[in-house]
């Protein structure tokens, strides 16, 4: 029974990564389709005359007012720099909320976190847009990074960390000397790493997936994310061009993979973390 109830999940754990894989692969085998073969509609995986120039066109620049590289370099630029400020910002409040009894109103603070994780995002769309209008940073940088600066699970996430954090290290630090400021980047942050990793990767990929913000935060082409790029393409001079939207589709879902594959280990250690080292 033991066997049989291992070939079962083992099957359908198959035929889930088969869903998930499936329109992967269409996307990266239509990338290297022509125009036609790609609008054909039959079901070939495999392309009958594979090219490369969906690729060469996109990044050479030749797809008319689509400067991919510039789209990647926004979308990495604020990903990197969003996820850099919730990372600070996020352990700062948690190291207050979990480990300074004095601060006041913590508590009430606490369940304004929580409960604000119950506030569905497109509620504060049309305030954040009209707040970041009337301060004229519409089509800016500072438009794109601003609004994913904080998040109140990261900093519930964190919270669960260091509040489980032994006291006993924190006792003999403190009569070492260690003052707040001290305990917070020497001790708490170096052990929080894992979770900091993980915290950061669903952040950047947070941020770089965006769609619906940067479509109506930017203007103009050059302020445009990469997705926010490919979504006007689509319904642009392209909406034809699958190939073309395939290749670049799959150029953007690169950094995001790369990152997820290189931090999988972090991922999995803070996941099955069940205390400090």
């Amino acid at each position: 029974m033991g066997r049989t109830r291992r070939i079962g999940l083992l099957l359908l754990a198959s035929l889930i990564a088969l869903f998930v894989l499936l329109p992967l692969v269409w996307m990266l085998s239509t990338a290297f389709k022509n125009d036609f073969e790609a609008l054909s509609g039959r079901m070939n995986f495999l392309p009958q005359k594979p090219t490369l120039d969906n690729f060469v066109q996109g990044l050479s620049g030749e797809l008319m007012n689509t400067p991919i590289l510039r789209w990647i370099v926004n979308s990495l630029s604020v990903g990197i720099a969003g996820t850099a400020i919730v990372l600070l910002i996020d352990s700062m409040a948690a190291f207050a909320l979990a480990r300074l009894p004095d601060l006041p109103l913590r508590r009430t603070l606490l369940s304004m976190f929580i409960a604000s994780l119950m506030i569905p995002s497109v509620l504060t769309f049309l305030p954040m847009y009209i707040e970041f209008n009337t301060l004229g940073l519409i089509n800016t940088y500072q438009a794109l990074i601003l609004p994913a600066t904080a998040g109140a699970f990261g900093v519930f996430l964190l919270y669960q960390f260091f509040v489980s954090f032994p006291k006993e290290i924190e006792e003999a630090a403190r009569i070492d000397g260690v003052n707040k400021w001290k305990l917070y980047t020497r001790i708490l942050l170096p052990s929080a790493v894992p979770i900091m990793m993980t915290l950061g990767i669903f952040t950047f990929m947070g941020i770089y997936n965006d769609f619906v913000w940067p479509l109506y935060a930017t203007t103009s082409p050059e302020m445009r994310t990469i997705t926010a790029g490919i979504a006007m393409m689509a319904t642009g001079s392209y909406t034809q061009s699958y190939g073309k939207l395939m290749a670049m589709t799959t150029i953007a879902a690169l950094p995001v993979l790369i990152l997820f594959i290189a931090g999988q280990r972090s991922f999995v250690k803070a996941i099955t973390s069940s205390g400090v080292k």
